[in-house]
């Protein structure tokens, strides 16, 4: 326990194992196949209390803060900042970005674990909570937008059923889908 140093050690070792821990789970995070974050997984879920997404803009506010934090550019250079393409396929890819995301950010306060067993338990308490601080704003915005593009997806699915040509046992969900859906997710999810 480093509860015999001074704080300043103290402060730099937690920095550094601090640093250590979120660059192996950054690194993990990247080189982990994009299969492993389908939003089906018990992680990723939705939650009754979330309403849809409706109680990150009601309760949260969101929307009011959450372009003012830092964006990281995904794996390939993937950009979660905005829309390229309404496609079903981009649109799959955009989700499970969402909860690479999630994973990385959870996984940081992992490491809350660890502070309580190499500190005070002051020490220890006081580190978590501004870990915990730093990271949940980021699970967040990746489980708000996920919802957002799970609407998206339905209303482009359901568009492109019905544009679709009649042909028995095909479907067309791959072509972009005419119009604006990408709106959808610039409004909030009230609608239902």
């Amino acid at each position: 326990m480093l509860g015999t140093r001074n704080v300043w050690d103290v402060l730099l070792i937690n920095l550094i194992l601090g640093t250590v821990w979120h660059c192996g789970s950054f690194f993990l995070c990247v080189a982990m196949p994009l299969n492993h974050f389908s939003p089906d997984r018990w992680l990723y879920r939705p939650h009754r209390w979330e309403k849809e997404g409706r109680f990150y803009s009601d309760v949260l506010h969101i929307n009011k803060w959450k372009d003012h934090l830092p964006q990281h550019t995904g794996k390939n250079g993937f950009s979660k900042s905005h829309l390229d393409s309404v496609s079903v396929e981009y649109i799959d890819r955009f989700i499970s970005e969402t909860c690479r995301g999630e994973w990385n950010h959870t996984t940081n306060c992992l490491f809350t674990a660890v502070l309580f067993i190499i500190n005070t338990p002051i020490m220890g308490l006081l580190l978590s909570v501004l870990l915990v601080a730093g990271n949940f704003p980021f699970i967040f915005i990746q489980r708000y937008n996920r919802f957002r593009l799970q609407k998206l997806r339905s209303l482009i699915i359901k568009k492109n059923k019905r544009s679709a040509p009649k042909v028995a046992g095909l479907e067309n969900h791959t072509a972009a889908a005419p119009g604006n859906e990408s709106a959808i997710v610039q409004q909030d999810s009230r609608t239902e």
